[in-house]
């Protein structure tokens, strides 16, 4: 008889690959000041890190359409978390053994975030190709884990820092390195499926000349926009523009907008049987828009707050949401498809927290006005959920 393949290792292992995702995204920024104080980085360098990051991201993502395919997910998966503890590790010990600190921080930034950018390209695929009954529910909680690993990454970190000082945060670096490290052995072991066979998929060039294709890129790059537009300035919004205390709007800021956001995908991961995704997906559109209006528009602390964090439940479902919707609609896309959902995602998550900033420096320092203007994204994903559900009744 042959044996039954365990795919709830291979799940455990995608579980765990967002989690290291959380982790490299996350960590980094914990350290900031600690980088300028220790190596002396002025903090316009510093602020070179998450740009480095986003945009080694987006060239992985790129690339990934060329070569997962030929070279194979087990190989390209496992690799993303070695590139990811390596980078880890070297974070800590680069810095010091280089001339420049900064080009070793560098350096760690491009190995770690390329792994995070593979593990963003694979690991939903991964699950898309097991053969589980309600793929909405499970790839909903799978993208849950990202925001739990974040929350745990910034949780865990603090509370190190309290018991051991934050001079010991190379320590903290190698423990979190422990994770991808030992998820790789996961990705060698577990099973995984081709998502389409070889010469059944769509290829690049006919993937790119269908229409229903191009609609899923804007909605990635608005779900991603409309994610990190808040996620990124929801700290500084909360202190400057609501008056709060920085350990309040920590809080109930980015720590709850992160929150909401797992709740979300878990609770639509658990119920998505029952409910229709792309009526869900435009709902919560709407009540984003509604959250930024409520952030950007109340002259209530208590209400800007709760905009800022009501709209992490909002857009919790929007990224794996349109990953399944996608995934429905070219079911022969494979892993090119994926890679450029990825990117677009990517893409709308690095230039929309830019366009919040530029708009509130436009307009007096105002996050309220950047915030206000970054309601166009959501508004933008309603539209094309409107058009989308247009296409099925036509068809």
């Amino acid at each position: 008889m042959a044996k039954t393949k365990n795919y709830k290792k291979t799940l455990t292992a995608c579980y765990l690959g967002f989690v290291t995702q959380a982790i490299t995204a996350n960590f980094a920024p914990l350290l900031f000041l600690t980088f300028k104080n220790t190596y002396g980085i002025t903090l316009d360098r510093i602020a070179m890190i998450p740009m480095v990051f986003y945009l080694t991201q987006l060239f992985v993502d790129l690339a990934a359409t060329g070569f997962a395919d030929r070279v194979g997910y087990r190989t390209c998966v496992a690799a993303s978390q070695v590139l990811s503890a390596a980078g880890l590790v070297m974070m800590a010990v680069l810095p010091e053994v280089l001339p420049s600190p900064f080009a070793g921080l560098m350096v760690s930034v491009v190995l770690y975030a390329t792994g995070s950018g593979l593990i963003e390209v694979l690991v939903s695929p991964i699950v898309e190709a097991c053969p589980f009954d309600n793929k909405d529910g499970v790839m909903s909680l799978l993208h849950s884990f990202y925001c739990w690993g974040a929350v745990g990454v910034i949780a865990g970190s603090t509370l190190f820092f309290m018991l051991f000082g934050t001079e010991n945060w190379k320590i903290l670096a190698f423990l979190w390195a422990l994770v991808p490290l030992l998820n790789t052995f996961n990705f060698i072991s577990c099973p995984i499926e081709r998502l389409v066979e070889e010469g059944e998929n769509m290829g690049v060039g006919r993937l790119l000349k269908t229409p229903v294709f191009w609609l899923m890129i804007i909605l990635m790059v608005c779900s991603g926009a409309s994610e990190a537009s808040m996620a990124q300035w929801a700290s500084a919004f909360t202190e400057s523009a609501l008056g709060v205390s920085k350990t309040v709007g920590d809080l109930a800021g980015p720590c709850a907008f992160t929150a909401f956001m797992g709740i979300s995908r878990v609770l639509y991961g658990k119920f998505s049987e029952k409910l229709d995704l792309a009526r869900i997906m435009l709902v919560c559109g709407a009540v984003c828009a509604g959250c930024y209006l409520l952030a950007s528009l109340s002259a209530l602390p208590a209400l800007g707050l709760a905009g800022c964090a009501f709209c992490g439940m909002a857009v919790g479902i929007m990224w794996p949401g349109s990953i399944s919707i996608s995934s429905r609609s070219c079911p022969k896309g494979g892993t090119a498809m994926f890679a450029f959902l990825a990117l677009a995602g990517d893409l709308g998550a690095t230039v929309s927290p830019s366009i919040v900033g530029a708009i509130a420096a436009a307009t007096g320092g105002s996050l309220k006005a950047g915030l206000l203007g970054a309601t166009v994204f959501p508004l933008i994903l309603v539209i094309c959920l409107i058009i989308l559900n247009r296409r099925k009744t036509a068809d």
